[in-house]
């Protein structure tokens, strides 16, 4: 049981301060708004006053148990999470009180290990993740690891840095891992939460983007926000289009469908790399071994981001060089915004205001 909750739970003659927060009790129901003990900060963390919360698909498999390792429950969800620092504990140099942080999926890591020490922090094997091993942010205080926060920089609306503390930080990854240059080609697969600013951050890279959807609203606003070719998948078969552009240099897949994992690597010209990003519930792809060798095909996973990364995310959004599309909601509402991403009926992405 998570340490808010558990606090909560417990008799105590001392008062205890609360908060409201989601909180998920089962995997077969919905998640539901409680009063749960505020967090108080240990040595090494912090306690954020939450300004803005975003909505992740990773929240909704959360709160329903989809994977193989599962949340402990019961539990808060979010990893979106913006706000201001309100108290430190022992031994916190990293923030001060009165900074503005995001709270990110990686909410922990050793430090110490190969992957740590050689930049890859988001695999190594002692990590928590926020929202999943430990509460997150779909409240109105989230306790975090100092060293793990990354300050928001002045300027950037907290509705704003709460998507790039996820959507942005992982689509800019896939970008990067994908290999995304100067006039490439790049395939987005899926415009949604993510896919519209992945083909943001293709395009300054360098590239022309075609952004593959089922929705003529989401390829619109791909239109809008800069792509050079969009496809509907249920009118157009997008493998056939895309050869006749010459086949992409890199696709990145953001679409939980097994079939847009296949197209994507059936429409990548020879020496392509394809960027693995969305979780199909089904987990499987078929993969043509001889097309993958004789083709010189790079097939990679690529999960969310590092700090550095996040950095350089809140820098380009600073800059002026990124449109987060989104839209604000009340803490209340989150079992139909859940169930709003899962059909589909969101424009881009959801916001909270605790």
């Amino acid at each position: 049981m998570s340490t808010a909750l558990m606090e909560a739970a417990a008799p105590s003659t001392a008062v205890t301060e609360t908060m409201r927060a989601v909180v998920v009790l089962s995997f077969d129901e919905a998640a539901q708004v409680r009063e749960v003990a505020k967090p108080v900060a240990g040595s090494g963390e912090i306690v954020v006053r939450i300004e803005a919360s975003g909505l992740c698909h990773t929240d909704i498999h959360a709160a329903h148990g989809d994977w193989p390792v599962k949340p402990k429950l019961p539990f808060i969800p979010g990893h979106e999470g913006v706000g201001i620092v309100e108290t430190i504990g022992e031994g916190v140099t990293e923030v001060a009180v009165g900074d503005r942080v995001a709270i990110p999926w990686l909410g922990y890591a050793c430090g110490t290990c190969d992957y740590c020490v050689s930049g890859w922090e988001t695999l190594c094997e002692s990590q928590q993740n926020t929202g999943y091993t430990i509460d997150g942010g779909l409240a109105e205080y989230a306790k975090a690891f100092a060293r793990h926060v990354v300050k928001v920089p002045d300027g950037i609306d907290p509705f704003d840095a709460a998507p790039l503390t996820c959507a942005g930080v992982t689509t800019y990854k896939a970008v990067k891992v994908a290999g995304a240059k100067s006039a490439d080609l790049v395939a987005v697969w899926g415009i949604g939460g993510l896919g519209h600013l992945a083909l943001q951050y293709a395009r300054i890279a360098g590239a022309s983007v075609v952004a593959v959807d089922l929705v003529g609203e989401k390829l619109e606003l791909a239109r809008e926000l800069g792509a050079e070719y969009t496809v509907n998948a249920a009118e157009r078969d997008p493998v056939a289009v895309i050869k006749e552009l010459g086949g992409a240099d890199a696709a990145v897949v953001l679409a939980v469908s097994p079939k847009a994992f296949e197209q994507a690597f059936a429409s990548l010209r020879r020496g392509g790399t394809m960027s693995l990003v969305a979780l199909p519930a089904e987990n499987r792809m078929e993969l043509p071994i001889f097309e993958t060798v004789l083709n010189g095909i790079t097939v990679v996973g690529s999960i969310v981001g590092t700090r550095l990364d996040l950095r350089e995310v809140f820098e380009l959004h600073a800059a002026g060089k990124t449109r987060v599309v989104r839209e604000e909601r009340p803490l209340e509402q989150v079992e139909t915004a859940m169930e709003d991403v899962l059909h589909g009926d969101v424009p881009a992405r959801i916001v909270f205001r605790p």
